[in-house]
């Protein structure tokens, strides 16, 4: 009887390991709008958020996070380029955001966009010494929809060995930003508690729609690439966020990792547009109603006014 007892646990213990896994996913961590996103909260620096950021990553092995960058921020607030060294002492790399967060479809013309562009390069020449740093997210996820001008801006940095930083997970942080900082201002500590309980059953139910998606539209559970902010909620925030992701699932590779997947690399006319799934679905025409549901944000602009 011990043997077959023994037998019986081990088949168990094998079956709840692979129930785990089926569970698990990889991800790429990316964070937009280095060096500064958003207001800065008084008593706060943008190198301090950055060292609060990328301490948060490391201590969850993240081995690699793209920070994408919007030079112009620099210009508007010298302090704030001590963020973009933090970033590098990290071993974290830099890419291209456009230099002032210029969507694509909103430019006054496509030269216009590429110069802008084209602008944010200076900066990234001299804080990658040397290292490649040709990935650029299209600002607001607006690669132009489809037709001349987006076929026209992926000819143009294609041809400069971009390479486009997609996107399939985001939890609306940037959404927080500003009312984060106007709750401290005014030391509202109980609203800023009740933007984050919100904001974490979102993140929750974020990940469990996303594994629903990722099914429904590809049958499997592809990589990930997670949107974040360079901003001082996303850097308060981000502590209990990557410990929901290690509890879903998570496993943290390199951009070029999960996006060496197939998924990332079928064709689409709209390629860049907004998030990759749900671009896939409408693409394939796959339904996603019926799947589980993210709540609203809410109006959080009348907290703390």
């Amino acid at each position: 009887m011990k043997p077959r007892i023994l037998l019986c646990a081990l088949l168990l213990g094998g079956g709840a390991a692979a129930a785990s896994a089926t569970d698990r996913f990889d991800v790429a961590v990316t964070a937009d709008d280095l060096p500064a996103h958003g207001t800065l909260p008084a008593g706060m620096t943008w190198a301090g958020i950055a060292r609060s950021y990328v301490g948060t990553l490391h201590a969850h092995g993240v081995s690699e996070a793209w920070g994408l960058v919007n030079a112009k921020r620099i210009a508007e607030d010298p302090h704030s380029e001590a963020a973009l060294d933090v970033w590098r002492a990290a071993g974290y790399p830099l890419g291209n955001h456009t230099y002032s967060h210029m969507g694509l479809s909103q430019a006054p013309s496509l030269q216009a966009w590429e110069a802008d562009a084209r602008a944010g390069g200076a900066v990234l020449e001299q804080h990658m010494a040397g290292k490649d740093w040709h990935v650029l997210r299209y600002p607001f996820l607006d690669a132009g929809g489809s037709g001349a001008r987006h076929d026209g801006a992926l000819d143009w940095l294609t041809t400069r060995g971009y390479r486009i930083a997609d996107v399939s997970l985001s939890f609306d942080d940037w959404a927080y930003t500003e009312t984060y900082a106007r709750c401290r201002a005014k030391g509202d500590d109980a609203a800023i508690e009740g933007m984050k309980a919100g904001y974490y059953r979102r993140v929750d139910q974020q990940l469990v729609r996303m594994k629903a998606v990722s099914q429904r539209v590809y049958g499997r559970m592809i990589p990930q690439v997670l949107l974040t902010h360079m901003g001082a909620w996303s850097a308060a925030t981000l502590p209990e966020v990557m410990k929901r992701m290690d509890a879903a699932g998570a496993r943290y590779v390199t951009l070029e990792q999960a996006q060496s997947d197939a998924a990332y690399r079928a064709p689409s006319p709209r390629s860049g547009n907004g998030a990759l799934m749900e671009r896939r679905a409408q693409d394939a025409g796959i339904d996603l109603s019926g799947l589980p549901a993210v709540e609203p944000v809410g109006n959080l602009d009348a907290l703390c006014r």
